[in-house]
């Protein structure tokens, strides 16, 4: 008997609708990364009541197989799962589709007019250029979705980051793009940017993300920011951030484990009982 279906394109949870009930509601969202490339550790982080499970395809140790894995990992929960592309390059916008990620993110957006060529890159045509391979493709679990061609573009949230000084300056016309669904800045690389490396805090750099919240704020575009020092997740949730992503499972890991290792190694400055040497 043929699998049952329903006539959405997947199964996956839209962010883009996931934003715009939060609004509703009056609350931001939360996120975190999953960067290990373990798709055991994209379902524990899909588990615990996040909103948002962001799989690292930039930086992470990823490939196709290893997205796909955390994409079936957390289908199974209530989050939307944000896969954040290496690049705006559209084959692997492409692929990344097919696979059946609904919720992309592109990381380096610079201008209105590279915002314009992301969204074709995520668009069959005429809106747009991705290629049609979907027979051959989970996206449509391969052919099983009715009519999933017709509604595969309204079925894509398309999150872009903000990054660097260019991307500040121009961050209202980027965020207005027809086709951006949300925005996420990341300090990190905009403080490189601005000639702080290394320094998320740095006034120029907190002031730098504040402008971005207002600009993408007055043309009505979500917008999220990386701050894993919850004072500064804080601040921005203070100034209009629709959501924050507040860590990761490779920092959660490295500071759970340095803080276990530090309570009992602190015990070693102990004496002997006797008093003695060894």
């Amino acid at each position: 008997m043929p699998l049952r279906v329903t006539d959405e394109p997947t199964t996956d949870r839209s962010l883009a609708a996931l934003l715009a009930q939060a609004a509703d509601e009056g609350r931001p969202l939360v996120g975190a990364w999953s960067s290990l490339g373990s798709p055991v550790a994209a379902e524990i982080l899909a588990g615990s009541g996040l909103d948002v499970v962001l799989v690292d395809g930039e930086h992470g140790p990823y490939d196709l197989t290893t997205v796909l894995a955390q994409l079936q990992a957390t289908a199974a929960y209530p989050v939307a799962t944000l896969v954040r592309a290496p690049s705006g390059d559209p084959v692997g916008l492409k692929r990344l589709l097919d696979l059946g990620a609904t919720n992309v993110l592109v990381p380096m957006v610079g201008s209105a007019a590279e915002a314009e060529a992301t969204v074709r890159a995520v668009r069959y045509p005429p809106a747009g250029v991705r290629g049609v391979g979907s027979a051959l493709a989970r996206s449509s679990r391969w052919n099983r979705v009715p009519g999933y061609l017709d509604g595969a573009d309204d079925g894509i949230t398309l999150v872009v980051q903000l990054e660097t000084r260019a991307a500040i300056q121009d961050a209202a016309a980027i965020a207005g793009t027809d086709g951006v669904d949300a925005v996420l800045v990341g300090p990190a690389d905009l403080a490189a940017s601005l000639g702080h490396l290394g320094q998320q805090d740095h006034p120029e750099v907190v002031d730098a993300v504040l402008h971005a919240l207002d600009a993408c704020r007055s043309v009505g575009t979500p917008a999220g920011v990386n701050a894993f020092d919850p004072a500064m997740a804080d601040r921005y949730l203070d100034a209009g951030a629709a959501y924050v992503v507040v860590g990761a499972d490779v920092t959660l890991i490295a500071r759970g484990s340095e803080q276990l290792a530090a309570r009992v190694a602190s015990r070693t400055t102990a004496q002997p009982k006797d008093g003695g040497t060894r």
